[in-house]
């Protein structure tokens, strides 16, 4: 069976694992997803990143969740903004900020995949990917 979209799989493997409180979620490698775990990572919102194989030989992302002393998450709120059937683009100066810029929002740009204050840091905006709270 295909995925129509594996980033929204990917947010939500995430959330799911969150709510169960796992150590670590499991994810379908591509290209794509591991550059949105990175700037995840780079942004405080996992932890470590590994890459490994299934049984199959297919790789597989393993993330790592990240919990304070007083077990809260670190992740409130991860939501998909931009959609197969309905795409969300965002220019260098109307990047969207989430909660007054307490959080991150994702973005696809020309240069990589990277969060909205890096993108405002070199001037150029893309496709909005997913917000992080």
């Amino acid at each position: 069976m295909t995925m129509t979209d594996p980033i929204a799989d990917m947010l939500t493997r995430i959330r799911n694992g969150i709510q169960v409180r796992r150590k670590f979620v499991d994810v379908p490698s591509s290209k794509l997803k591991s550059a949105v775990a990175l700037a995840l990572k780079d942004e405080g919102y996992i932890g470590e990143i590994e890459t490994s194989e299934d049984e199959r030989g297919f790789g597989v992302l393993r993330l790592a969740l990240k919990y304070d002393e007083d077990g809260r998450n670190a992740i409130t709120e991860i939501k998909r903004v931009s959609k197969p059937g309905c795409r969300a683009y965002a220019g260098a100066q109307d990047v969207p900020v989430v909660r007054r810029g307490l959080g991150t929002t994702i973005l696809s740009t020309s240069k990589g995949v990277m969060s909205h204050r890096r993108a405002k840091e070199l001037c150029i905006g893309g496709e909005v990917l997913c917000s992080v709270f």
